[in-house]
């Protein structure tokens, strides 16, 4: 018994060594399963035009405020700045934060804005859009509900990587390493 339990512990010992394993893979996992998702997402709110991303179409402000948009007849018009400024600052994101991420850029602050993106897209999805048949519950026998179940998935990828940033494999670790 003796034996086997000093070889798992050599075992562990060593895989916590390994510190370029988790960020690695959870940029990995990040740019196999979301980020086309996101990049789809935000291709659905670019306007006409080679500038529609600096002019969000109509569709950006039914996902992004769904009641408010409904309130003023569906008009862009009747929308303030605050509206037009939140619709820009979300398209954007959905562009840049992935890209971050999978070149490894500023990974830790690309990740704590996804992250944000993430709890804000799942608070548009049951409240404005009121998608709570979808919501799902935790401890369940259930593990495909599309918001609790999968988007907590998603943050505990974004997490890591806000934690252990992006691997040995990133421009972060490219440009520390030219600074020193």
């Amino acid at each position: 018994m003796a034996r086997t339990l000093g070889r798992y512990d050599s075992l562990v010992t060593f895989v916590e060594s390994q510190t370029w394993l988790l960020p690695t893979l959870a940029r990995l996992i990040f740019t196999g399963v979301l980020s086309l998702y996101f990049f789809n997402s935000g291709l659905t709110k670019l306007g006409d035009g080679f500038l529609g991303i600096l002019a969000p179409s109509t569709g950006a402000y039914v996902q992004i405020f769904p009641r408010a948009f409904e309130a003023v007849g569906y008009d862009t018009d009747g929308l303030g700045l605050f509206h037009d400024l939140i619709v820009l600052g979300g398209t954007l994101a959905e562009f840049a934060l992935p890209m971050l991420i999978i070149i490894g850029l500023f990974t830790r602050f690309a990740a704590i804005g996804m992250i944000g993106f993430v709890v804000l897209q799942s608070l548009t999805d049951v409240i404005g859009h009121g998608q709570t048949g979808v919501l799902g519950a935790w401890f369940d026998r259930f593990p495909d509900a599309a918001i609790l179940d999968q988007r907590a998935f998603w943050v505990f990828v974004l997490l890591t990587l806000a934690v252990k940033g992006g691997g040995p494999l990133s421009l972060d670790r490219l440009i520390v390493a030219r600074t020193r």
